[in-house]
């Protein structure tokens, strides 16, 4: 049985490979952005970050003139062992991302959790932008 499953195809493969190898580069200098899912229920807005390995203190979350943004940076460790990494893939790369609030928000509710990898940040809706309820009204 095979637990390792390629996913590059050969070309971007040896690409990678000599990259990494003759030049050295230092994959911290490369940001990546994690994937984001933004749902809309009744009451409220909910984004979801995917960043595993990080706890709760290495995200920043701020509120400024309508836009929201999350970040994080976060200084890789340096092992004192005795090794040499033969191949190095961990990262856990710093992010920026900045999203625009729509007017409906209630800035002083927003709510975020840290769980399973996965940042969920909750942003209610006020009360007058909430879609009421299907009124029927009686002819009299």
């Amino acid at each position: 049985m095979n637990l390792i499953q390629k996913q590059n195809t050969f070309i971007p493969f040896l690409f990678d490979d000599f990259i990494n190898r003759e030049f050295n580069l230092d994959k911290s200098i490369l940001e990546t952005l994690p994937a984001v899912n933004i749902k809309e229920l009744d009451s409220l807005f909910q984004i979801e970050l995917a960043v595993p390995g990080k706890n709760k203190n290495d995200f920043q979350i701020e509120i400024e003139d309508g836009l929201l943004t999350i970040s994080s940076n976060v200084k890789e460790k340096n092992n004192s062992d005795n090794f040499k990494f033969t191949k190095r893939e961990f990262s856990y790369n710093n992010f920026k991302r900045t999203f625009a609030l729509p007017e409906s928000i209630d800035e002083t509710k927003i709510d975020a959790k840290y769980f399973e990898g996965v940042l969920k940040i909750s942003l209610p809706k006020q009360k007058e932008s909430m879609a009421q309820p299907k009124k029927i009204i009686k002819i009299k």
